[in-house]
């Protein structure tokens, strides 16, 4: 039986919860133990906050997996004044390819975590909107904007 938060949480964002044995698609998940843990360690704003930044992003309904709830929600408590600019928060996160940086950890299966491989993947994006480079990029990054 889902709890009733999470089924709340998901139907407010119009997320599908499908069964573990269904493989996900664009705006379902199978996530909701992960779910149930944030909104009991953090709360439901924080769980909003962890939604929002996965759910309502370009490219990222497909990303609505374990790894990536755990991810957002632990940079979201890493680097709370960050988060405080919602809107620069959530271009940031439209940006980023979430679902191409977790299949790029599941080669580290069985190494690492997938939940802090994916956040360090996730935050070296971030760190460059927000870091000391966000002002004077470096001019021979491969990702320098142009």
């Amino acid at each position: 039986m889902t709890d009733s938060r999470v089924q709340s949480l998901c139907d407010e964002f119009s997320v599908r919860i499908v069964p573990k044995s269904v493989c996900p698609g664009p705006g379902e998940t199978r996530a909701v133990a992960t779910l149930e843990k944030i909104i009991r360690r953090h709360g439901m704003e924080h769980a909003r906050l962890v939604m929002t930044t996965l759910a309502e992003t370009e490219n990222n309904k497909a990303a609505l997996e374990a790894a990536a709830f755990g991810a957002a929600s632990d940079l979201i408590r890493a680097c709370p004044e960050w988060v405080e600019d919602a809107s620069k928060w959530l271009a940031v996160w439209d940006k980023t390819p979430v679902g191409e940086l977790q299949a790029l950890t599941h080669d580290l299966r069985g190494h690492v975590s997938m939940r802090c491989a994916l956040a360090g993947l996730i935050y070296e994006r971030i760190w460059r909107a927000y870091g000391p480079r966000s002002v004077q990029p470096d001019l021979l990054d491969e990702r320098r904007r142009g």
